[in-house]
């Protein structure tokens, strides 16, 4: 026997006598022999919620191609994306079909055993338990009868045939279609694996965020942009001066403000007396204005962007010459400027600034903020903390996320793993001591929930509320990846020799096999059999990259969500199935928009699809998941053990009189 009894006695208040034991050793020893489920992965969502959600909805393009394998011989083409976007946009689709066919008792009954065969090929690798939880509460008992139909069509014919004519006499014909459709999609994907960045650029970054809360399995591992949220929901404020200049910098406040409820009129009231009468530029939103913006909102949005930008810097630089343990003096700018010449002096070099307009700075004390810069940081501070959905999104992001994720033996991580100068895992010395690689991670992950759950206003706190800050920017930040973070020149400067920021070393050495042999076995991986699946940076197609490196152990996915991106990659980024088939790298072109998805049955196509097949189909058996429900069937075995040799007393439900 492996477990002791103290263990075996907790495992008992789950199966309280050797019949429920035996029953659960039975149904996990039959689990062992189904098909690997099919996962995706996905990165850098970065807010693109209406691609997102298409992608969800066709499974990273998995149902198109069942669609084909099941019809390609019955259907057209048009037919065929017909029943795909009735399949993706049920709801939105039911009406334009139904108003094209003039027999609609023939229209249902076609569309739902066409759904019903679609369902029933994907139900095949699900356990009944499983099935039970996915399927739609109201059309449970009526679909499980229907696809029962398709497992014995010539017996159930006249039943399922009676059933599908009630259905639709009592004119709940599109609630069934409805279900069924819906139904599909989660069963397409067994699980998803987010790898990071689900905040900034696009404009609903918080329904991406409902939508995941509501899918029935995900994984997450952060992102700089999504710890930078985390932080400011945690109480920095550096981190939430970060987020708001974000919005602004890309001109887009609406998960700000109308997704979480943010006031952002104290800060547009604060710049109009301070900022008023600034000229500069360098503060125009990234994207063009004409995009989102008419002339007075960009305006106003270009004060605002600066005012919080330059409380931005004040705040970063407190927190650098309060924790002097993170060795960033070198990024005190406000410290290094000769405000009567203008000029800023780094390293040495003195260059000029290209603007003068400080109205909120002290030369004498250039980091301090004013007093109503105070005050308009307390105001702020306020409205993330009493933002109840921004509270629970951040809760969720730190339920089901972490700084790294081993699944069915991939390991996820966002950014990258600290390397030094010869290729090595770098050991990194922070709040005085050396950590690599796992260790490293660990170290960072327990931080970053030391900031949000710890107690408020202790030293350990305040220090964990500090490093989420880092973890968005600092040199050693594996989420970041790069030497600084140059936002301050790139605003003041116009030199580009300052502008410029250097990568990790990780991302000289990724594309070497032997580097990816180094970081899976520091985490415990054999790296003949596992693979690093990252996101971060886009993969720039156009210019003949590859999202596979080190001769396939590293695989690059950044989903290329973001449209400021795709002119530069080509694509609109890569995603990846791993299911009993094998592993399938997708690279998908641009999606248009939810309306022509709709009308047009226009989908995300695939630009190219990279294959690497296993030499036979997996099973759950087969794989990591596989292990952990041996280990399960082996306590459960135990437990069995103690029953029968009198160790534990069996328990049986009371039956009354």
């Amino acid at each position: 026997m492996q477990n002791d009894i103290k263990y075996l006695k907790l495992l008992s208040e789950q199966y309280p006598n050797t019949a429920a034991v035996a029953k659960e050793v039975v149904l996990l020893e039959a689990l062992l022999s189904l098909p690997k489920s099919p996962e995706l992965f996905i990165s850098d969502i970065h807010g693109e919620h209406e691609s997102f959600r298409h992608m969800l909805k066709n499974a990273s393009g998995r149902i198109r191609h069942e669609l084909l394998t099941l019809f390609e011989d019955e259907l057209t083409e048009d037919s065929l994306r017909s029943l795909a976007t009735l399949i993706y946009y049920p709801q939105e689709k039911l009406d334009i079909l139904k108003s094209k066919n003039s027999d609609l008792e023939e229209f249902y009954t076609i569309a739902v055993k066409r759904l019903l065969k679609v369902a029933h090929r994907f139900t095949a690798i699900y356990t009944t338990r499983k099935l039970d939880l996915l399927l739609p509460v109201n059309y449970k008992v009526v679909i499980r009868e229907l696809l029962d139909g398709e497992s014995a069509p010539e017996q159930k014919f006249a039943y399922r045939q009676n059933l599908l004519r009630s259905i639709i006499a009592i004119g709940e014909g599109d609630q069934l279609i409805i279900a069924l459709a819906e139904f599909i999609q989660r069963l397409a994907i067994a699980k998803i694996h987010v790898i990071g960045d689900i905040y900034d650029r696009g404009p609903s970054a918080e329904q991406v965020m409902d939508s995941l809360i509501a899918y029935h399995s995900v994984d997450i591992q952060w992102g700089n942009h999504d710890i930078v949220w985390m932080g400011a929901a945690s109480g920095s404020r550096a981190c939430m001066a970060n987020v708001i200049r974000l919005s602004l910098r890309y001109g887009n406040t609406q998960t700000l403000e109308n997704g979480y409820g943010i006031n952002l009129l104290p800060l547009a009231s604060f710049a109009l007396e301070h900022y008023r009468d600034d000229s500069s530029l360098a503060f125009n939103p990234k994207v063009a204005p004409e995009d989102l913006l008419n002339e007075s909102e960009g305006w106003l949005n270009r004060i605002m962007h600066k005012a919080i930008s330059i409380i931005q810097f004040k705040l970063e630089e407190q927190l650098i010459s309060r924790r002097p343990e993170l060795r960033m003096e070198h990024r005190k700018m406000l410290e290094c400027i000769d405000f009567s010449k203008n000029e800023l002096t780094v390293e040495g070099e003195t260059y000029a600034m290209k603007d003068d307009f400080f109205p909120t700075i002290d030369p004498e004390n250039p980091t301090g903020l004013s007093k109503g810069e105070q005050e308009l940081m307390q105001q702020l501070a306020e409205s993330f903390e009493q933002s109840v959905r921004l509270q629970e999104h951040v809760q969720f992001l730190y339920e089901k996320g972490s700084m790294y994720h081993i699944a069915n033996d991939c390991l996820l991580f966002h950014g990258c793993i600290p390397i030094d100068k010869d290729g090595n895992l770098a050991a990194i010395e922070l709040l005085g001591k050396k950590r690599t690689g796992r260790e490293y991670m660990d170290f960072l992950d327990k931080l970053a929930r030391e900031a949000y759950s710890g107690v408020s206003g202790t030293r350990e706190n305040e220090l964990a509320k500090d490093m989420m800050w880092y973890l968005w920017a600092g040199p050693d930040s594996p989420l970041f990846g790069k030497d600084k973070m140059a936002t301050f020149e790139r605003y003041f400067v116009t030199d580009e020799k300052l502008h410029k920021e250097t990568k990790s070393p990780y991302y000289q050495y990724r594309d070497l096999p032997e580097t990816a042999d180094k970081i899976l076995k520091n985490f415990g991986l054999d790296p003949a059999n596992s693979l690093i699946i990252n996101g971060h940076v886009p993969v720039a197609v156009k210019k003949g990259e590859s999202p596979v490196k080190a001769e396939g152990k590293l695989l690059v996915i950044d989903g290329g969500f973001a449209k400021a991106y795709q002119e530069q990659t080509g694509i609109a980024g890569y995603t990846l199935i791993f299911d009993h088939i094998g592993k399938k790298i997708i690279a998908h072109l641009p999606f248009e928009s939810t309306e022509k998805a709709i009308t047009e049955e226009l989908d995300i196509l695939e630009a190219e699809t990279i294959y690497s097949y296993e030499d036979k189909p997996l099973k759950v058996e087969d794989i990591r998941d596989g292990n952990k429900i041996k280990e399960q069937i082996a306590d459960l075995k135990d437990l069995l053990n103690s029953y029968r040799l009198g160790l534990l007393t069996e328990r049986f439900p009371r039956t009354s009189n």
